[in-house]
């Protein structure tokens, strides 16, 4: 009987979506190779051949997922509200990478240079909008740019008690809330 021919890029993105489900799931530490290589249905000596170690494969997963997330959530031309909308939209249909941040926060401390280059990117817009006056001056960039973030997250990582006491379930709410606070504290000084 012939051996079938390995699709080498195959195999890896089915290593890929296992590790990141693996990941979301467990973190780094908990994740389990064997668990992953089952995932996939494939031998876990290549993910080995592939990826090198798990830590290397958690960072290949972190790297896909960032790129994803920058790709889909751009911040054109300094506009805060454009860019929460997107990315509560992205987080709540992706929500493997919220974990997978969430992961990352408890596991990691080091960052790639990936990162901190799209980091002074998004800063630079910030700052950019707010000299041409589309945006409020009074925080630095940095610091706005940071609170936009986590507002777009305020309630996908909301504890399920306060979502409860809400009396709200509907996301779309939440959605709306989170826009009028991006927009009040972005809104520029009249």
């Amino acid at each position: 009987m012939p051996q079938r021919p390995r699709d080498s890029r195959a195999t890896k993105e089915l290593l890929l979506a296992a590790a990141t489900a693996e990941f979301a799931d467990h973190g780094l530490a908990g994740a389990r190779i064997d668990r992953i290589a089952e995932r996939a249905g494939a031998n876990k000596r290549l993910l080995y051949v592939y990826f090198g170690d798990k830590d290397q494969l958690f960072e290949a997963v972190l790297h896909r997922q960032i790129g994803l997330l920058h790709e889909e959530t751009p911040l054109v031309d300094g506009d805060l509200e454009a860019y929460a909308a997107a990315r509560f939209d992205f987080m709540r249909t992706h929500p493997d990478t919220a974990r997978l941040a969430a992961w990352r926060r408890f596991e990691r401390i080091h960052h790639s240079e990936a990162e901190i280059t799209s980091y002074r990117e998004a800063i630079e817009a910030v700052a950019g909008a707010q000299r041409e006056g589309r945006l409020d001056d009074r925080l630095p960039a940095a610091d706005l740019f940071a609170m936009v973030l986590r507002i777009t997250e305020s309630w996908l990582d909301a504890p399920p008690a306060l979502i409860t006491a809400s009396g709200r379930d509907g996301l779309g709410e939440h959605r709306a809330a989170l826009l009028e606070a991006v927009r009040r504290i972005t809104a520029p000084r009249s």
